[in-house]
């Protein structure tokens, strides 16, 4: 399989090289990303749903304090009979039906996950919307930041993704309204189709086609496979 080639900017937003992706990741063909669209749907909307917090209440008539009692005989008041002052037709009574705490999540498979992930990122690959920057930035500066994207992305809103150690490159964008920082390791499905561009550093770059354990911490690689490996045996 043939690599995707992608360009690679310096902090003036001057080309200064390509880098090679891979075709698994970056390359899938439009027509397979608009099969399968229904994958990358239903992947988002278990990701939005995960995000909910569920914790909606409403209390029912046999939680609301109060009416325990009564208010009146059943016969004889010419009124219409009632059990409850908490009954839901009653002002302060209970709710019929309201919202209970629940969890909205919904079980997604890792394939699957990768797969949206991938169709995503060559969605965007394909209309030329993915670009890698060395900002080269020593001290936070959203000026930096911002002379670095824009010639890019003109300005439209953009997923950035950096390395745990791009800290002064975090610090530099997290205030540009128009850009949305995460990690490597917080690559998901969501932020890519929402985002008009995706931009990678170059160090963030090398780790996003690596499992995740390699994002996070490439010096627990070993101790990773090891442990996997006294698993399988």
């Amino acid at each position: 399989m043939a690599n995707v080639t992608l360009n690679v900017t310096d902090a003036k937003g001057q080309a200064t090289g390509t880098v090679e992706a891979p075709e698994a990741l970056f390359g899938v063909s439009a027509e397979d990303v608009q099969a399968h669209i229904p994958l990358i749907h239903q992947v988002v909307t278990a990701q939005l749903a995960a995000a909910r917090q569920g914790t909606h209440a409403t209390k029912t008539r046999g939680m609301v304090s109060g009416g325990g009692k009564k208010p009146w005989k059943q016969k004889g008041t010419g009124r219409a009979r009632q059990g409850s002052i908490r009954a839901p037709q009653w002002y302060h009574g209970g709710t019929v039906f309201g919202p209970q705490p629940r969890d909205y999540s919904q079980r997604t498979p890792k394939k699957m996950k990768a797969a949206a992930l991938r169709y995503a990122l060559s969605d965007r690959a394909n209309a030329g919307r993915v670009a890698v920057v060395e900002f080269g930035i020593t001290e936070p500066s959203t000026k930096a930041a911002v002379a670095a994207l824009a010639p890019i992305t003109a300005d439209k809103f953009t997923t950035v993704v950096f390395t745990r150690d791009n800290i002064n490159e975090w610090l530099s964008v997290r205030n540009i309204p128009t850009v949305h920082p995460i990690f490597v390791d917080q690559l998901n499905t969501y932020d890519v189709i929402t985002s008009q561009y995706v931009v990678f550093t170059k160090e963030a770059f090398e780790l996003s086609w690596l499992p995740r354990p390699s994002r996070r911490r490439p010096d627990l690689d070993g101790r990773y496979s090891q442990a996997r490996s006294r698993r399988d045996s």
